[in-house]
């Protein structure tokens, strides 16, 4: 496998490579315009994807707008990234029910699922999903679920060529140029994509398509379009999304800002159910009615919940300044004492789809004194 050539896949040949992924085995998802929104779901046919389609994102803003140029993923990110795909947001564990004697019998539930290819994940999914491979797969009690998942996901990846407002992923060290793993990395340029192979799955899809090499000025276009990407992002982490953060944030657990965001924030979770490395999950019975049987179930949950917090009797976060503290501490500080890295990737979701606009390249900024603001020059 020769990881330095690069292809060139026309347009009018995407729907071939959806074909052989087909072929090969696999279910594809891609992004798709539902409701007003780009969110991930069955993908059939190429026509699906969002074609001329842009995001305009802000501070709790979100809308989709027609552009001239005739391209599949002119778009920055919706709502979804990886994790609804391989950390289901409900599942069934375990199933426990009585046999003829009235014993009861445990067994564990392991849905048999199709291959999984997904097209358009970007650079700060993909370091989102190895976050979660640190999560779920990389401790002493690997999860079989997601670790199964994981080694069937087929990762069509995407350069972005356009940041929104909201993004920050330079400062955060995550992007916008993708960087390993994936399957298959496209850079869309004007009519077409320059293709590169990550791995072995991909180089047998890839030469399946019998696709010529590209063209040097293709390749030159499609780095500067990630290069332009990177230099419309004007927002910034503090300190550059190092373990500096978590110093600065565990020595100013009393600063008044706490308590001034805790007056804008519903305390409503949508931060954590968009966020790309959030992992807080709550565990449940359901039992059948007529008390043959009973389902164990893990459900997302967050920490801005009262329940989240409660032990011994009562909620030790028992109001929303102490549960954003603790959201924000952990995502970009005590992540570094769990798992060597931050939570956060700079994908900007938290603050797009905060009802309030809570913005927290704002919040870090003001408990640092630095401005959120990043300066082009120093792209």
């Amino acid at each position: 496998m020769d990881d330095k050539i690069s292809y060139y896949l026309p347009h009018a040949e995407l729907q071939n490579l959806i074909h052989a992924l087909h072929q090969a085995g696999y279910s594809c998802v891609g992004p798709q315009v539902r409701d007003g929104a780009i969110v991930y779901d069955v993908l059939n046919h190429a026509d699906q994807l969002p074609w001329g389609i842009r995001d305009n994102q802000a501070p709790g803003e979100y809308q989709l707008e027609k552009i001239t140029e005739h391209k599949a993923f002119a778009f920055s990110n919706g709502a979804q990234a990886i994790k609804p795909i391989l950390f289901k947001s409900q599942e069934t564990v375990w199933k426990v029910m009585r046999n003829s004697e009235g014993k009861l019998i445990f067994q564990p539930h392991h849905p048999k699922e199709q291959p999984i290819a997904i097209f358009g994940a970007r650079s700060c999914d993909l370091e989102a999903m190895r976050i979660q491979d640190k999560v779920f797969i990389e401790g002493q009690n690997s999860d079989v679920r997601y670790k199964s998942r994981r080694e069937n996901l087929f990762v069509v990846a995407v350069n972005c060529t356009y940041s929104s407002k909201n993004c920050f992923c330079v400062s955060a060290g995550t992007g916008p140029e993708v960087s390993n793993p994936f399957d298959i990395l496209m850079t869309e340029i004007e009519n077409g994509f320059v293709v590169k192979i990550g791995s072995e799955r991909g180089e047998a899809i890839i030469n399946h398509l019998h696709l010529q090499p590209a063209y040097d000025f293709q390749c030159k276009v499609a780095i500067e379009n990630v290069e332009n990407a990177a230099a419309m992002q004007t927002k910034r982490i503090p300190l550059d999304n190092t373990r500096g953060l978590r110093d600065l944030l565990f020595s100013n657990l009393d600063h008044p800002r706490w308590n001034e965001v805790a007056e804008r924030c519903l305390s409503c979770g949508n931060c954590t159910a968009v966020c790309p490395t959030c992992f807080c999950h709550s565990e449940v019975e359901k039992p059948s009615l007529d008390g043959t049987c009973s389902e164990h179930q893990r459900e997302w949950d967050s920490c801005f919940t009262e329940g989240h917090s409660y032990m011994t009797g009562k909620a030790v976060r028992d109001d929303t300044s102490k549960r954003y503290r603790q959201w924000l501490t952990h995502k970009v500080g005590s992540w570094f004492d769990q798992f060597d890295t931050s939570g956060c990737v700079g994908c900007g979701r938290c603050v797009t789809w905060c009802p309030v606009g809570i913005d927290l390249t704002e919040e870090l900024s003001a408990i640092s004194g630095e401005s959120n603001v990043r300066i082009k020059d120093d792209v």
